[in-house]
């Protein structure tokens, strides 16, 4: 497949933050690509200075077989949608105004009504923006970014703020944009919508890549059957528990124990028998499936939230 967006050796740099660090993507044409981290791990500032908003201090940018800073620059913008993480658009335009505002910047598009339809707008479109709620200018801002009928679509935490019945329209109109041969760029803090939408998923911190992979793939690495989240009324060393059948690595996270279980038939037993060894008692025992949430956990410490 042909790259739809790179970018190597990427560096921005604010007055008292590195925000991104030597960051290499590379997201092929057709492919969704999703962008994890928690606040403040540089997600934003990539997408920015990929979308050409902001210069980055150092590295390469390709998009769609060019690059920002050229004499194409406006037939670049022509042929990408951008999604903002919030939208502010003026109060009094209707929803139609807006929809056909945008259209009119771009050489070729798609028909108003049907992206006012495609977003579940019809019954809002004429009505004021500032009469909208917070889900409803999210779907009216991704009807801005499709109606130029882009080649890459970038979104930037497209469903905050959505009740869940919402959510899943917003994927289907992500998954209707990729069957018209459309690339997604994404970032988001929902797994759920990660592990649905995402052929590959980078995860961020600090500025850097930590790992990069299809969900499955990222969550298979952790080499577990299920997660046992453990709390004692007193300690415990990790070492102990890690040496248990059955039991792969243990992560700390406040006065939880996480432990990744390969074979949680024989975790089990081993655990309450090491409990009543030592002559604790288990205060609490949840036991999930793996996530890219434990994935991040494993590899930083903290969780995607935790910034």
């Amino acid at each position: 497949m042909t790259a739809a967006l790179s970018c190597q050796g990427l560096v921005k740099r604010y007055k008292d933050v590195l925000a991104v660090d030597g960051l290499d993507l590379l997201v092929e044409r057709g492919e969704c690509f999703g962008l994890l981290g928690p606040n403040g791990a540089g997600k934003t500032t990539t997408v920015e200075i990929l979308e050409g908003l902001f210069p980055a201090d150092a590295g390469e940018v390709g998009l769609l077989g060019t690059r920002w800073g050229t004499r194409d620059d406006d037939a670049l913008r022509a042929r990408i949608g951008v999604q903002l993480q919030k939208t502010v658009l003026a109060d009094r335009l209707t929803v139609a105004e807006i929809v056909r505002l945008f259209r009119s910047f771009y050489p070729r598009g798609r028909d108003v009504d049907e992206v006012v339809a495609l977003l579940g707008l019809e019954q809002k479109r004429d009505a004021w923006f500032m009469r909208l709620s917070g889900g409803q200018q999210q779907r009216l801002a991704l009807a801005c970014a499709l109606v130029g009928d882009p080649e890459l679509l970038f979104l930037d935490e497209p469903t905050t703020g959505l009740d869940p019945q919402a959510r899943r329209h917003i994927w289907d109109v992500i998954d209707a944009f990729r069957a018209r041969g459309g690339t997604v760029l994404l970032t988001t803090h929902l797994m759920e919508e990660a592990e649905r939408l995402c052929d590959r998923v980078a995860i961020m911190d600090q500025g850097k890549c930590i790992a990069l992979g299809s969900p499955a793939e990222l969550v298979a690495g952790l080499g577990a059957e299920q997660l046992l989240s453990v709390r004692l009324d007193g300690d415990l060393d990790d070492q102990a528990l890690a040496a248990l059948p059955g039991i792969g690595a243990v992560t700390r996270r406040g006065d939880e124990r996480v432990l990744s279980a390969a074979a949680i038939h024989e975790a089990l037993p081993g655990l309450m028998a090491l409990v009543r060894e030592r002559g604790l008692t288990l205060t609490a025992l949840t036991t999930h499936q793996p996530t890219l949430e434990d994935v991040f956990l494993q590899l930083t410490g903290r969780g995607l939230r935790d910034a």
